[in-house]
């Protein structure tokens, strides 16, 4: 990949692992400046490290709980001192509590949202200053197919997912004109971890699903749109799902 992203600077939240990992090695092939979240600093620091092999100097890491809004701007004022700037904010982190709505605790229910939706309003609440000081820049939230088919044991993770869709269509209606380009992808099944606990072998055998790095495929694309263009949300499935 060209390095049309060099001189950039990009933030990805729930970057240590899965979709949010891919798209940050994208990032970087692609030649940008990156930081990532992430909440396990064990998790966090193992991939900080595995990926400074490739691109020493170009990626930051911090432990930062999105869901708690101290913990954002903390996170947001380590990256205004390592990449002095920001273009690009990939919201991904995200959790899952799967039961049914009689069976949900309120802990349940605060984790998904404060999560999956609130702290996405508490990075973008801090990204768009920084974006409109310097004319512009893109936002892109990773969503779900689930943010427009519920299912059975969804509440929690079909309403944070809804609630996203509808906050990323409106903020970009509210910045359109700010140079700000705000874009949400919705996948299908990803072949990762979330939700399930799965192992490699597992994982292996789920080969059919959306790979993370088709996530950051399209996260790619997005970037690359010219800025006349605004595609406001992105919908994929896998191919050849099981029947």
């Amino acid at each position: 990949m060209d390095n049309f992203l060099a001189g950039k600077r990009a933030i990805v939240t729930g970057g240590s692992r899965g979709i949010g990992r891919a798209i940050a090695e994208s990032l970087l092939a692609a030649g940008a400046e990156v930081a990532i979240c992430g909440r396990d600093s064990a998790v966090l620091e193992a991939s900080v490290s595995e990926m400074k092999v490739k691109h020493d100097g170009r990626i930051h890491g911090r432990v930062c709980n999105v869901a708690h809004a101290t913990d954002v701007s903390d996170f947001f004022s380590f990256t205004d001192a390592r990449l002095g700037g920001l273009d690009i904010l990939v919201n991904n982190a995200g959790v899952g509590a799967f039961k049914s709505t009689a069976d949900l605790t309120i802990e349940d229910w605060h984790r998904v949202l404060d999560t999956n939706l609130s702290g996405v309003f508490y990075c973008c609440h801090e990204a768009l200053p920084r974006l409109r000081r310097q004319a512009g820049g893109y936002i892109i939230n990773i969503s779900s197919l689930a943010g427009k088919n519920p299912f059975a044991g969804g509440a929690a993770y079909n309403a944070s997912k809804f609630g996203l869709n509808g906050f990323s269509e409106a903020m970009m209606l509210d910045h359109r004109y700010h140079g700000v380009r705000v874009s949400y992808i919705m996948p299908g099944s990803v072949n990762t971890a979330f939700g399930s606990g799965n192992d490699d072998s597992e994982k292996k055998s789920a080969s059919w699903k959306i790979d993370p790095s088709d996530v950051a495929s399209i996260v790619m694309f997005l970037l690359q749109t010219p800025d006349r263009c605004l595609v406001s949300r992105v919908e994929v499935r896998p191919t050849k799902p099981v029947k």
